[in-house]
């Protein structure tokens, strides 16, 4: 009965909110700590749980990015269904492991108004993952600022932690978000992930006056470097692993967030604050890092 009242209040969020699909932002505050891996896992874990997953690749293009196409015909694809030229059917690439892959580059993110990127969570999609890059100024692009949340993607290491700060701190600044997910990637101990997201959420809370919401750990798991070299997703080349099972996890309890409003909707702050740099004194610790 719990099950089924969560059901109707989540069918009720979604027949109010702005876009039919519920849009999540993906970053972390440096590179290397598994955002687009992440991505790729957790929208092939919804797609097998049912779900209808766009994943919008805004690195697409470059190096080791979901869609790297060379001649940049995806790339045209985005910038022709903004325009309204053609349908997003038409303008996406279809996955292996059952979702749907927008690539949307900065050159022609920039090149629409956001009246035209909000075409994008219109769709059918029950879920927008964003594999997010920063504009040139550190700041979001328009497309990831109508997501209904931010997740960070982070690691149990001193730097990562400390850049996931910085980049939460820039962000916070300049948007007014008042709560981030973080989602702790290659785990070895479990204890070591909650420790490390607690010191996280005191120092943020304490300094920021910001709400850190723990969207779980991936297990760290030899066999995702062995799902890259075969281009598949690890949920879907090795279902049974521990990796497979936390992404599988986080697919299940991420359709239960509350559907907050889009942060293009929140009134931002100066974005000049969030280049302050973090004092000494707020920097989380790296004890158990």
């Amino acid at each position: 009965m719990a099950k089924f009242m969560s059901d109707q209040a989540e069918g009720l969020r979604r027949l109010l909110a702005r876009h039919g699909s519920r849009a999540i932002a993906v970053t972390g505050g440096s590179v290397g700590v598994g955002c687009s891996t992440t991505v790729v896992n957790l929208a092939a874990a919804l797609a097998a749980q049912g779900k209808d997953v766009l994943v919008v690749d805004e690195h697409a293009g470059e190096p080791h990015a979901i869609v790297a196409k060379p001649d940049g015909v995806a790339a045209e694809r985005f910038l022709a269904f903004a325009r309204g030229e053609i349908a997003l059917d038409t303008a996406v690439e279809r996955h292996g492991a059952g979702f749907a892959v927008l690539a949307a580059p900065r050159r022609h993110r920039e090149a629409c108004r956001p009246s035209q990127l909000a075409a994008v969570f219109d769709g059918p999609a029950d879920v927008v993952l964003i594999d997010v890059q920063f504009e040139r100024d550190g700041m979001l692009s328009d497309l990831a600022l109508q997501a209904h949340d931010l997740m960070m993607v982070t690691r149990v290491a001193a730097q990562a932690i400390t850049d996931t700060y910085a980049c939460m701190k820039r962000l916070h600044y300049a948007y007014a978000i008042a709560q981030f997910r973080v989602l702790v990637n290659h785990v070895h101990s479990v204890a070591d992930a909650h420790l490390a997201l607690d010191n996280l959420a005191d120092v943020a809370g304490r300094y920021l006056t910001v709400a850190l919401e723990g969207a779980g750990c991936v297990a760290a798991d030899p066999l995702m470097a062995r799902s890259g070299e075969l281009s598949r997703c690890i949920v879907d080349a090795f279902p049974s692993t521990p990796a497979a099972r936390d992404f599988r996890h986080l697919a299940a309890e991420l359709q239960y967030w509350p559907m907050r409003p889009a942060m293009s909707s929140r009134a931002p702050w100066s974005a000049s604050a969030a280049v302050t740099p973090a004092s000494h004194a707020e920097q989380p610790s790296a004890q158990h890092a």
